[in-house]
């Protein structure tokens, strides 16, 4: 796994506040969330912003513990 965040990323965390993350080689996977269409319209919103080069990524295995990921564009 790489140890450095983007730039991009770690704006975003700063802004984001995410309380549950769990880091990933390409990005980090937010947890726990209960309100998981908002949050993701307001992660999705706060990228389109900030012109940030990151991307919100879910699916439906991820709908069970709460939980969504932001990853850098490649």
């Amino acid at each position: 796994m790489e140890n450095s965040i983007s730039r991009d990323l770690q704006k975003f965390m700063d802004k984001f506040q995410p309380n549950k993350f769990k880091l990933m080689n390409n990005g980090i996977e937010i947890r726990g969330i209960s309100d998981i269409h908002n949050t993701i319209s307001f992660a999705k919103h706060l990228i389109d912003r900030m012109e940030l080069n990151l991307k919100v990524n879910h699916n439906a295995d991820m709908v069970g513990y709460g939980a969504f990921e932001v990853n850098n564009c490649e």
